[in-house]
């Protein structure tokens, strides 16, 4: 079995994680947790235009968003293979406007993005208070 790993990349703009170890320790803890397998996790960085284009061309939505998760398991219980993209310029926009960090609600995004690949949803009410009482719960373990 491959190691499981967890990637940092950067798309059309230049950011570097804060704490890139203590960040895969506790994203791998929340996966335990879980009760799952991390195959492999790629976080890759961006702009609004850039994570625009994606929602736009994979999603048909013609909206500005914080993240967009793609599942790349091959199979259920296989383990957790993702792609998670993050807009850094909506992260500190959004930061600002819940009047939180900009790392606190980094980190709540790259969770939550986790989570889709865990299998929680967010499209309905239930879901979507289920999904933030998740990260809230995770969000204290960093």
């Amino acid at each position: 079995m491959p190691p499981s790993s967890i990637h940092y990349f950067c798309a059309d703009i230049i950011f570097k994680i804060p704490n890139p170890r203590k960040t895969n320790q506790w994203i791998k803890k929340v996966i335990k947790q879980e009760k799952k397998r991390l195959n492999n996790i790629d976080y890759i960085f961006c702009s609004d235009e850039y994570l625009y284009t994606l929602n736009s061309s994979f999603l048909g939505h013609k909206t500005f968003t914080d993240i967009i998760t793609f599942d790349l398991s091959d199979q259920p219980g296989n383990g957790i293979t993702g792609e998670i993209y993050i807009s850094i310029e909506r992260v500190k926009v959004n930061s600002i406007k819940l009047k939180v960090s900009f790392i606190d609600e980094l980190h709540r995004v790259m969770i939550h993005g986790v989570l889709h690949l865990i299998g929680y949803g967010d499209k309905k009410p239930q879901q979507k208070r289920e999904m933030r009482e998740t990260e809230d719960s995770y969000l204290s373990l960093r």
